[in-house]
């Protein structure tokens, strides 16, 4: 059973502004396309960014927060991610196809909630 409710304590050591919060990767992706989402502190928000190979402007919710996200958010956050399609170029919205597999050294649980999506579906 998965703790929904667990919210990490912080996510910023002294004198870091910036972290690596999650990385995906969409195997089923026709490009196969890894995405990382970083946590700035900014004006004492934590802004959350999604960044790709390509440069794609991914539309985030929340796109802040006051606080570290609950494990429930974090997911709602990447299963909600979508690609900005006012910026988009080409074909770009099948970049997030499928169901990422997604890593965090923040959220213990993230690898193996994802694993177990991946495989209710029978993929890989």
């Amino acid at each position: 059973m998965f703790d929904f409710k667990f919210t990490p304590t912080g996510y910023f050591a002294p004198n870091t502004s910036s972290v690596l919060l999650v990385r995906l990767h969409y195997p089923e992706s026709q490009w196969g396309e890894q995405i990382s989402i970083y946590a700035h502190y900014l004006d004492r928000k934590i802004e959350f960014e999604a960044v790709d190979f390509y440069g794609n402007d991914y539309l985030l919710y929340p796109r802040s927060s006051e606080e570290p996200l609950s494990f429930e958010d974090l997911i709602y956050l990447i299963e909600g991610m979508q690609v900005n399609t006012d910026a988009v170029q080409g074909h770009a919205e099948l970049t997030i196809d499928g169901i990422p597999e997604a890593e965090s050294d923040f959220y213990p649980e993230l690898k193996r909630f994802f694993q177990e999506k991946r495989n209710s579906f029978n993929l890989p």
